[in-house]
């Protein structure tokens, strides 16, 4: 049977696959990035990250109730939060050069990269958040490892180009 819940908190079923729910979901995520900057830029990106940061809290609640796991690996609307503000800086990017999205592929390798690095390893504030229960919990961390892939990105941007 449909569930809208289960069908937003799997981001459309990818977090289904295997193995690796986490990695197929950060790499549909850059996927959908792609399409809404080359639609709409990062403006688009970052108002998207937030009704999706919101609607991923409301359906990981939903999926999760009344469960002993509270972050079950095929929930990926966290993974594509993350993923998309690990992508922020090279969006940006974009708006200032006008090229299109993979012309500045080595930011999207590297966002895709450092995103799951922190995730998978959870060092400090994203250990520190993934150990909170229920949904925010599951939210967060991924949220602080995409801030962190982030300023991973812009630092070898500045590196980059001075």
């Amino acid at each position: 049977m449909f569930s809208v819940s289960k069908f937003w908190a799997t981001f459309f079923y990818v977090g289904l696959l295997r193995p690796a729910p986490g990695t197929w979901g950060s790499a549909a995520a850059v996927i959908a990035a792609w399409g809404i900057i080359e639609w709409r830029g990062y403006t688009a990106l970052a108002s998207l990250t937030v009704i999706m940061f919101v609607l991923g809290w409301y359906v990981t609640a939903m999926e999760t109730k009344g469960k002993d796991d509270h972050d079950p690996s095929e929930i990926v609307i966290d993974e594509v939060v993350g993923q998309w503000i690990a992508l922020l800086p090279v969006a940006v990017g974009l708006s200032h050069s006008g090229a299109s999205f993979w012309t500045l592929w080595p930011g999207v390798v590297t966002a895709f990269i450092a995103f799951r690095l922190f995730d998978i390893w959870k060092p400090g504030p994203v250990g520190w958040a993934d150990r909170k229960e229920g949904p925010l919990g599951v939210m967060l961390d991924d949220v602080i490892a995409g801030v962190l892939a982030a300023i991973v990105v812009a630092i070898g941007a500045w590196l980059a180009h001075g």
